[in-house]
């Protein structure tokens, strides 16, 4: 081909002493610019902030969000009821709910408010869907209370006449749990519809 072709690359030409040149293309633009210093960001100050600094008021009560508390292997139920009676939007696990660390956690809450009624849905992956071994129970004043017993978590499966020795044991440990919490109001126990799917229960009750 020609030297003079318009597919030339301009990328590279020779200078007169023979050596080559390297040029950036005005598309390829590269910025030779000194690294930034990261400091941790501090946006402006609220004029609506009413917070009060420690040395203004030493008697300001430290406020912690949600937490979670352990408890001694011991504890007796009256210990339970009075922690949980504290507390107006904590959730409480016990067994299998609080000892799988890993995997999907049971026991995860959420709750919505309508005008009329309350939704919830708890997580509750690898529980059994027997109704001799699962009972979700709801109280006038909000309080729900729900008992299981999870699957997961055994050395050996059986599965379509295959046994399977599990190398991993990443889910939740079986056994016996429970999980309560309260809703934010006062409800009619007998007007609820839930449903147990897939490892979620999701329910709506009326309110009172």
């Amino acid at each position: 081909m020609s030297g003079d072709s318009p597919m030339a690359s301009p990328l590279r030409s020779k200078s007169e002493n023979g050596e080559n040149n390297e040029h950036t293309s005005p598309q390829q633009l590269v910025l030779d610019v000194a690294p930034l210093n990261c400091v941790p960001y501090v946006g402006p100050t609220n004029p609506d902030d009413k917070s009060v600094s420690p040395e203004e008021n030493t008697d300001v009560t430290e406020t912690i969000g949600p937490a979670m508390i352990f408890l001694p292997s011991k504890t007796t139920s009256e210990d339970l009821d009075s922690i949980v009676a504290r507390t107006k939007h904590g959730v409480v696990l016990t067994g299998a709910a609080a000892t799988g660390t890993m995997g999907p956690i049971i026991g995860l809450v959420d709750i919505g408010v309508l005008e009329d009624s309350y939704y919830f849905r708890v997580s509750l992956p690898g529980v059994s869907q027997d109704k001799k071994d699962f009972s979700c129970d709801i109280e006038s004043d909000g309080k729900v209370l729900i008992k299981g017993i999870t699957t997961t978590g055994e050395k050996v499966v059986v599965k379509n006449s295959q046994v399977f020795h599990m190398l991993t044991q990443n889910l939740c440990p079986s056994g016996h749990f429970t999980v309560s919490f309260e809703l934010p109001g006062p409800v009619d126990p007998e007007k609820v519809t839930s449903c147990l799917a897939n490892g979620l229960l999701e329910a709506v009750v009326k309110k009172r």
